[in-house]
């Protein structure tokens, strides 16, 4: 029998999505999009960040908490794939794996020094869900980490496709300014799930205490709501 391991959460993220509908697929794709790492009290320790706001970028490794299940499956759908193809799980992203871990490269913002909250690392790119654990922190390193001859596999083949927003400007005024970016460009990643295409469906999703609901048709995202989100 594999012996097992016992792994602690360090840390949480506090970021504007309450569900995982709407997040980003990946990291850094809406660099508008900013979120805190808040460490567990128990390593609210400044000197485990000492040195990190020298770089420009860390790893975060995550739990998909949203997608933890008994079981798992060899093959699964990944979204850059229309979510009708299967692949190995281990030649995918999918948050639907045997340890359900996520990897994350964000840009470091800052570290702050809270005074009651420790060292808080502020990110912009974070594709992550508002309270997702942390398991793990490291500097990202260009020399080791970036390889801009790798190949991407299948998802090279897929063209990246960014649909046009239309947001009245009564409705984006609703939203504050500093957040405003990052909603129109997590809505221009298509938010909806790769397999549903119906230009008459109403999308609805939560952001930054608000709630956005949405068609689209074609290339075309049309914003039809925008009011403060339920408590």
């Amino acid at each position: 029998m594999a012996q097992q391991h016992t792994i602690d959460v360090i840390a949480r993220v506090h970021s504007d999505f309450p569900t995982k509908f709407g997040i980003p697929r990946q990291s850094g794709l809406v660099e508008g999009l900013e979120a805190r790492i808040v460490f567990e009290p128990a390593y609210r320790r400044a000197e485990a960040v000492r040195g990190l706001d020298e770089f420009s970028h860390i790893w975060l490794i995550w739990q998909f908490s949203q997608a933890v299940r008994e079981g798992w499956s060899p093959t699964v759908r990944p979204p850059r794939l229309g979510g009708n193809h299967r692949c190995g799980v281990f030649a995918s992203r999918s948050p639907f794996r045997p340890n359900a871990m996520g990897l994350s490269a964000v840009r470091l913002v800052r570290v702050e020094l809270h005074p009651t909250l420790g060292p808080v690392l502020h990110v912009a790119g974070a594709d992550l869900m508002d309270g997702t654990p942390v398991y793990d922190i490291k500097p990202y390193l260009p020399y080791a980490d970036a390889h801009p001859e790798a190949s991407g596999g299948f998802a090279d083949r897929v063209e990246r496709r960014r649909l046009e927003v239309c947001c009245p400007a009564e409705l984006l005024e609703r939203v504050p300014a500093g957040k405003r970016p990052a909603l129109l460009g997590v809505l221009a990643e298509d938010p909806r799930p790769p397999y549903q295409a119906d230009p008459a469906r109403v999308y609805g999703m939560c952001f930054a205490g608000m709630e956005i609901r949405f068609t689209v048709s074609d290339n075309r995202l049309t914003v039809l709501e925008l009011a403060a989100a339920p408590q």
